[in-house]
């Protein structure tokens, strides 16, 4: 049977992207995190991990096989927690991405009351508007805005995710209100940050408009202010907008047509038997914190 710490240490190295780093945290030599992983490489009888001077990346056998040790690594834990009682008490650290603007209006917010129940547990909290690598990056879950498709991972729907089409009362004044979805061809539309079309519902049914903006950037709250400030038309989440909507800085426009229903708000993990406590206890916070009608909505 393998050797239980070299799964620990594997994992270790993947979260971290180095043997050195990997060694420094496990308080093991880099030569024996080294040895280590080549002796788990040599019983099963594959390389597991692809070296260069820079990084390491793993082989595709080495993303199956670590996608699996994840899993029970996990179902250790959940099961230590629960023969000693302590499935409801959690420690350690919780490794989540999300993306920025949400993250930072909607997650961060919320994080005091969280750790202040869990104090023995520290949150590692990563934002970003690429999707990121979960089990590449280490990461226990992810906070994903998206229709989903990766079948190889588990998502939990969170909250639902409507999106308007909006503008300044400033912009409305000078350039009029559009009347039909033709209209947009005469207006100043504000592409979005990652150059993906709109995908809007309407009265005809489902169609996809990618606006030719004077603006571009990669920066989704740049978009946001451009449009506060007047720039022109946008596709926004209302959980972005939602307080600039209720003072009155933005207003609907074309409310017959709105972002896709199949967009939704979701906690993303790696497929596990096991579900740590960790990790499911954030997951239910997150829900109920959200529920069916998120507060943005309200």
């Amino acid at each position: 049977m393998t050797n239980l710490g070299d799964l620990e240490v594997f994992v270790r190295v993947i979260a971290v992207g180095s043997m050195s780093t990997a060694a420094r945290d496990l308080g093991l030599s880099p030569a024996v995190v080294s040895k280590r992983i080549k002796r788990l490489e040599d019983r099963l009888g594959t390389r597991l991990l692809q070296r260069t001077t820079r990084q390491i990346s793993l082989t595709e056998a080495g993303q199956g096989f670590h996608e699996r040790v994840i899993a029970v690594l996990a179902g250790l834990e959940e099961a230590e927690a629960y023969a000693s009682g302590r499935s409801s008490e959690v420690a350690g650290t919780l490794k989540i991405s999300a993306p920025t603007s949400f993250g930072r209006l909607h997650i961060a917010p919320h994080l005091k009351a969280f750790m202040e129940a869990h104090p023995d547990l520290t949150i590692h909290l990563v934002l970003s508007d690429e999707f990121t690598d979960i089990v590449g990056g280490g990461f226990d879950l992810a906070i994903r805005i998206a229709e989903l498709t990766d079948s190889t991972l588990v998502a939990r729907r969170l909250a639902p995710v409507r999106r308007i089409l909006c503008a300044s009362p400033d912009y409305i004044g000078v350039h009029g209100m559009p009347e039909t979805i033709e209209d947009l061809k005469r207006h100043h539309c504000l592409p979005a940050h990652n150059y993906d079309a709109w995908k809007l519902e309407g009265p005809q049914g489902t169609l996809s408009i990618r606006p030719d903006g004077m603006l571009i950037t990669n920066s989704s709250e740049v978009i946001r202010e451009a449009v506060i400030g007047g720039l022109g038309i946008a596709l926004r989440s209302t959980w972005d907008i939602g307080p600039e909507l209720k003072a009155g800085k933005l207003v609907q426009v074309l409310p017959a047509y709105e972002g896709s229903r199949n967009v939704s708000l979701s906690a993303v993990y790696p497929s596990r038997q096991f579900l740590p406590a960790k990790v499911r206890l954030f997951i239910d916070y997150l829900a109920e914190l959200y529920g069916p009608v998120p507060y943005w909505e309200r």
